[in-house]
C-alpha cells in the first residue's frame, strides 16, 4: 500500500537503504517503490529525473551528514585528538557498528562509478583532507598525516566490507579500535 510522504527529504533515507541493499543497477523502480512505500507517481513527483536524480540526492544526503558530523568536527574541533575520537564514534554510529555498508563505497565500486565519480571522489577527498588536517594539528608531519588518513579511511571501508562478508560486526569494531589506537596511541 502506498503511503503519503509530505517532503522529499523524508524519502531520501528510504532510497538510501534501497541503493545500499541492491546497488544502483539493482534498484529497480519496483524495489524503490517497495522500499519507500510510494507509488510511481509520487516517486517521479519528487524525482522527475528518475533513478539518477534519486542517487544524486542520496549521495548528497550522505555527504551532508558526513560533512556536518565528521569532516567539520575534524576541522573545527579545538582539540584535534578529541575531534579524531569523535570521528570514530560518529562513523561507528553511522555504519551501525559495521552492520551498514558504505553507500558511497557501493557507488565507487559499481558500474555507476563513472556516472557519480565527482561526488564519490569529493566525499573521500574531504574525509581524507579533514582527517589529515587534524593529524597535523596533533603534531604529525603533513606527508605522514596524509598517508595515515588515506590508510585509515581505506581501512574503515575495508572493515565494512569484511564485516559484511563475514557477517561479523566485531571485525568492524575491532578495526575501529586499532585505527583509533594507531592515530591517538
Amino acid at each position: 500500500m502506498a503511503r503519503v510522504i509530505a517532503e522529499k527529504e523524508d524519502v531520501i533515507p528510504l532510497l538510501a537503504e534501497v541503493f545500499r541493499t541492491y546497488g544502483f543497477e539493482g534498484a529497480s523502480l519496483a524495489r524503490i517503490s517497495e522500499g519507500t512505500k510510494l507509488g510511481r507517481g509520487s516517486i517521479y513527483h519528487f524525482f522527475p529525473g528518475g533513478k539518477e536524480e534519486m542517487a544524486q540526492a542520496v549521495l548528497g544526503h550522505v555527504d551532508a551528514w558526513f560533512r556536518r558530523h565528521v569532516f567539520e568536527s575534524l576541522a573545527e574541533h579545538e582539540d584535534a585528538e578529541a575531534g579524531i575520537k569523535a570521528m570514530f564514534d560518529d562513523v561507528s554510529r553511522y555504519f551501525l557498528s559495521g552492520q551498514r555498508v558504505c553507500l558511497v563505497g557501493v557507488f565507487a565500486l559499481g558500474n555507476e562509478r563513472d556516472r557519480f565519480a565527482v561526488m564519490v571522489r569529493d566525499y573521500f577527498t574531504a574525509w581524507i583532507d579533514a582527517l589529515a588536517s587534524a593529524l597535523v594539528r596533533t603534531g604529525r608531519k603533513p606527508k605522514e598525516a596524509r598517508m595515515l588518513a588515506e590508510e585509515v579511511v581505506g581501512g574503515i571501508q575495508g572493515a565494512l566490507v569484511l564485516a559484511r562478508a563475514l557477517d561479523q560486526t566485531d571485525v568492524f569494531a575491532d578495526a575501529m579500535k586499532r585505527f583509533q589506537k594507531r592515530l591517538l596511541g
